[in-house]
């Protein structure tokens, strides 16, 4: 599990749609994980995300898209696996209206010590915040990781 974040080090927790449109097609999650790489900037998921992550990949509609792209699900789990540190939340206190699951995701980042939450979910949108967390779209995070 990921040790205390660093005095100055970034960390960014990246919801399960977003990491879904990184692996799958080649759009602004995928340069956001790019880009975060690039920088040194830490990728971090939960035990629990990464089996909401391999839930999602097995669905039966995206079945097309990894036979377009000649993968599987075991091989874009291991990719993903190989680029973030796990973090377990000790708690899953009761934060979201609307979506219990979502609680889960702001368990993941506050272990994780992230910078950003980075979702496309509404009710996550909706917080706007958490424990100094910030949670924003895709777009958002690339304007605040983008160095000037």
């Amino acid at each position: 599990m990921a040790p205390p974040a660093a005095p100055g080090s970034r960390r960014l927790l990246l919801d399960t749609n977003v990491v879904i449109g990184a692996l799958l097609w080649s759009g602004p999650p995928l340069a956001l994980i790019d880009q975060a790489v690039e920088q040194g900037i830490e990728l971090c998921s939960s035990p629990m995300l990464m089996a909401e992550l391999e839930r999602t990949l097995n669905y039966r509609r995206l079945d097309k898209r990894l036979a377009q792209l000649q993968t599987d699900v075991p091989t874009l789990m291991r990719r993903y696996e190989f680029i973030v540190t796990q973090v377990e939340p000790t708690e899953v206190p009761r934060v979201v209206p609307g979506d219990p699951d979502d609680d889960h995701v702001i368990a993941a980042a506050v272990a994780a010590q992230a910078e950003l939450l980075v979702t496309g979910d509404r009710h996550l949108l909706n917080l706007l915040t958490h424990r100094g967390i910030d949670i924003v779209r895709v777009g958002e995070a690339m304007a605040r990781i983008t160095p000037a």
